[in-house]
């Protein structure tokens, strides 16, 4: 993204640190639970609270997570890693300090490649993956004069996500966001429900002068939590940056808070560096290390990537690139795919769940989960059409029923006599009937109106409401109108 200035054009650079909530069923450090929705304050253990004398224990599965998480973007698995804790106050952060990562992550040097509408790709290094607890929530609804706190979340597990500073656009940074959280669903890591506050992400923004080389002054924007939202933040952010600085105002380092309602960010506080968070190795856990055979047995048993299921649609289905990226996006869309798929043409499928179900779905605001339309109902529809019982137009028709009522294609067809009309001598009768009613029509055709073709065709559409074979139609049609004889 390249923005016009009045003394030039500028260029954005933009990095970010998303954090990604690790599926498990306890927290980080205990037994605590997760789960989402529970009732304040009710899965909290003594760890959780900060208890004097309370001891952190950590969750394998956390760490298996994590390391499956690093290997499915390529990174590297670091056999040694240690906590820290990163001190600084929050109200909903019980012990006054966090226990992180810093300068021994779980992971370092990973990849994800972002490809854009355009076809243009684009390479962005993944810094570091590492592990650390969540705070709580401040509760500032619940009384005129108090702030309550709910601890539920406190020592969750989290992902913090690091990029380099290699994305040049607000859209980049958007995709990037997508692509990494459908590649942690099909690993089953991190759910990635932004809504609930699965995920959630950081954007550093600065701005230079086209031709520099040196990078401005970078600017964080705080708890992202849609795809929207990260490129309308970035977007103004960039803005705001460029008017400052042509104006002969330095950009200062800071945090700033994205505000929906008005599409602005807002100072939120000073940035901090490294140093002001006295970072040291937690005392109470020891560093963790990774056997060799470990990594290997988790890399093992990954399951097949969003770019790797590409590959593979493209190859053995016959997909163009397109509609197998849109096909993996969402692992459940792609699993929904794949059984339509095992019983129906590839491509068929393809194009009747990415326009067809896609746009249904879109329009009432639900998932393909909370589709009442299944695979297997997709798969009856797709052979009625193929073998010739209903047309492509009756099959659209047919889909609305489907999805407003949940009622099977067969069905349908069955209940109000849809079947198509292929019998030969059948049309035959009916297209004699409408040349012998209209005359003039059929002389002007000959002479050479062609267009009156798609008349005719109407009209053998009408009198057989619909049912009549249009293949079928054409070519006796083609055959009748130039005084051919059958």
């Amino acid at each position: 993204m390249i923005i016009q200035g009045t003394t030039g054009n500028w260029e954005v650079i933009i990095g970010l640190e998303v954090h990604a909530q690790v599926t498990s069923n306890t927290k980080l450090f205990s037994g605590s639970a997760t789960a989402f929705g529970a009732e304040q304050n009710t899965q909290v253990s003594f760890i959780d609270a900060a208890m004097p004398g309370m001891l952190p224990v950590l969750n394998e599965k956390c760490v298996e997570q994590a390391v499956k998480t690093g290997l499915g973007i390529g990174g590297r698995i670091n056999q040694t890693s240690m906590f820290d804790r990163k001190n600084y106050f929050y109200a909903d952060l019980p012990q006054g300090y966090q226990i992180s990562q810093f300068n021994y992550p779980i992971v370092s040097d990973g990849n994800i490649t972002i490809e854009m509408a355009s076809g243009f790709k684009r390479d962005v290094h993944v810094i570091r993956i590492h592990l650390e607890q969540d705070a709580g929530k401040m509760l500032h609804d619940q009384s005129p004069t108090e702030s309550f706190i709910d601890l539920n979340r406190c020592g969750v597990a989290l992902m913090e996500i690091v990029t380099a500073p290699d994305m040049r656009s607000p859209d980049e940074a958007a995709e990037f966001v997508k692509k990494l959280r459908s590649i942690l669903r099909y690993l089953g890591t991190c759910d990635g429900d932004m809504e609930k506050g699965s995920m959630r992400c950081d954007a550093n923004v600065s701005v230079r002068k086209q031709d520099d080389v040196i990078l401005g002054t970078r600017v964080e924007i705080k708890n992202l939590n849609s795809m929207r939202n990260i490129a309308r933040a970035i977007t103004y952010e960039a803005g705001r940056q460029v008017e400052s600085l042509e104006a002969g105002i330095a950009i200062v380092q800071e945090t700033r808070l994205f505000e929906a309602g008005n599409g602005m960010t807002r100072t939120m506080r000073t940035k901090e560096e490294a140093s002001d968070y006295r970072y040291f190795p937690d005392p109470d856990l020891l560093p963790t290390y990774l056997s060799e055979e470990y990594i290997a047995n988790i890399k093992a048993v990954l399951p097949e990537l969003p770019d790797q299921k590409l590959a593979r649609y493209v190859n053995e289905y016959g997909l163009s690139s397109y509609d197998a990226s849109v096909l993996v996006a969402d692992k459940i869309v792609s699993e929904y795919f794949e059984e339509v798929a095992k019983k129906a043409d590839p491509k068929a499928a393809a194009n009747w769940i990415t326009a067809e179900l896609f746009g249904r779905l879109n329009k009432n605001g639900i998932e393909i989960t909370q589709s009442s339309v299944s695979a297997e109902m997709m798969v009856e529809l797709l052979h009625l059409m193929s073998d010739n019982v209903i047309s492509g137009k009756m099959a659209k028709t047919i889909f609305d029923r489907m999805f407003e009522t949940g009622e099977s294609a067969g069905y349908i067809v069955e209940k109000d006599g849809l079947r198509q009309v292929s019998d030969i001598g059948e049309i035959d009768l009916v297209i004699d009937e409408i040349i012998m009613a209209n005359p003039d029509n059929v002389a002007k055709y000959r002479s050479g109106k062609d267009k009156l073709f798609a008349f005719f065709v109407g009209q053998v559409m009408q009198k057989t409401r619909g049912k009549a074979n249009p293949t079928v139609v054409n070519e006796l049609l083609q055959k009748k109108l130039s005084g051919d004889s059958l």
